[in-house]
């Protein structure tokens, strides 16, 4: 399953002007997860898709070419997984657990992108902080965050 995203990674890491921190390669696996909320609720929105593409581009800086490629195979990879243990096995163990949290938190906005946070997607960050073995009050803490944001915000 990480065969296309492990490919990625092995370019990336192999062009250093584009990467001085090779330990930042791990975290785009963290993508694939995202892309996973932006999808969970059936209706995966342009909003939810610019906003996971700004994260992309923003948290990870990585340039548009790339983004774009990562999203294209984020989709393939999720739509064609049976589960996300190979995804969540490899965050958990490269990300501390504030970067996991973190990573939660980030599937909290995703979620929020389209205005509103469908039942679905609420059931299935829950289900991702577990395996990311993040506890409950860090998921709560999280949403909570995330909401009180987007009310400022909004």
């Amino acid at each position: 399953m990480l065969d296309t995203i492990q490919a990625f990674f092995q370019r990336t890491l192999a062009q250093p002007e584009q990467r001085d921190n090779q330990t930042l390669t791990l975290e785009l696996a963290s993508a694939a997860l995202l892309f996973e909320i932006a999808r969970a609720d059936y209706d995966t929105s342009d909003a939810e898709l610019t906003a996971l593409r700004e994260m992309l581009l923003q948290r990870y800086q990585l340039s548009e070419a790339d983004v774009d490629e990562l999203m294209a195979m984020a989709r393939d990879e999720v739509e064609d997984a049976v589960d996300h243990y190979q995804f969540v096995s490899l965050i958990k163990d490269h990300y501390g657990y504030d970067q996991r949290c973190e990573l939660v938190a980030l599937m909290w906005q995703l979620a929020w992108a389209d205005g509103s946070v469908d039942a679905l997607e609420e059931h299935r960050i829950r289900r991702l902080a577990d395996l990311l073995h993040v506890s409950h009050s860090d998921f709560i803490r999280t949403k909570l965050l995330t909401e009180e944001r987007i009310n400022q915000n909004g």
